[in-house]
This record gives structure tokens, sequence and C-alpha cells, in this order.
């Protein structure tokens, strides 16, 4: 088996597991291990390694909810004021992905970037999974088959960014 048909199968099988809350939720407490790693790391080849991984899990992770989850959100709660509000938050974010990314020396605006990504993560989750996340499942989503969309998704991006 190539491995791109092991990834398309794991993906189908994981997909019908996790809902697209439980997608996201999972991947939130994956970036925030990964923050975690990061704080407690002092070897700078080592934290430039996990801002690489950080930033892109963060810009995969955006895009996944801007281009599928979003719309979905905005179209069956009707709102005006949570997906908005998330969206300028993803600009904000990569904005400082942005910074993080042009920074090649590393050093001291580098960490206190990383630090500021990290606390507006924490607090980008925290209104997401609740309020955002306890509307949508009160609402008529069908959030088995938007999870298994978001999945391929995540697939999709993750496979081309390495």
């Amino acid at each position: 088996m190539r491995p791109e048909q092991k990834t398309d199968t794991t993906t189908k099988a994981h997909a019908k597991e996790k809902s697209a809350l439980e997608l996201l939720k999972a991947d939130h407490e994956k970036v925030s291990q990964m923050f975690e790693e990061f704080e407690e790391t002092h070897t700078a080849s080592k934290k430039k390694k996990l801002a690489v991984e950080i930033c892109t899990a963060l810009t995969v992770h955006a895009q996944v909810e801007e281009e599928l989850f979003y719309p979905e959100v905005k179209a069956a709660l009707k709102d005006k004021t949570l997906v908005p509000e998330a969206t300028v938050e993803h600009a904000v974010m990569k904005e400082l992905i942005a910074q993080i990314e042009d920074d090649e020396q590393g050093g001291e605006m580098y960490d206190a970037r990383m630090k500021v990504l990290s606390e507006y993560v924490k607090h980008h989750i925290k209104e997401e999974q609740g309020e955002l996340f306890r509307k949508v499942k009160q609402s008529s989503l069908d959030l088995a088959e938007l999870g298994e969309r978001m999945a391929e998704r995540f697939d999709d991006l993750r496979a081309a960014k390495h």
C-alpha cells in the first residue's frame, strides 16, 4: 500500500469518528501542547523547530475554519458577531505568524512574539469553544458530515506543507 493510500483510509475512518467540533478541539489541544513545549524549551534550534510547527499548525487550522467551518456556522446560526470576530482574530494571528516567520535571528522579539501568539491563541480557543461551539451544538448543522470534509481538508493542507 502506498503511503497516500494509507492516509486516505486513515482519514476516512478517523473522520467518521469525529465531528467538526471534536476535530477542532483536538487540534486546539495539540497546538496548546506545542506552545507548552515551546515555553519549556531553552535550546534555540528546538525553539525554532517548534515555532515552525506551531505556525504551520495554526495556518492550516485557520484555513480549514475559514474555508469550511465558519461559512457553515455563519449560515446555520445567522451569526453576525461571533464568526466575524473569529475571522478578525485569525487575521491578527496571521500577522503575528508572518512576523515570526520573517524573524530569522530569533532572540528577544522572537520569543516575545511567540508568547503573544500563545496568549492570543489561548484567548481565541476559549471564546471559540465557550461561545461558538455551544451555539453550534444547538444548531441543525450536520457536524459529522462537516467533520468528514474538514478532516480531508486538514490532511490535504498538512500534506502540502510537508
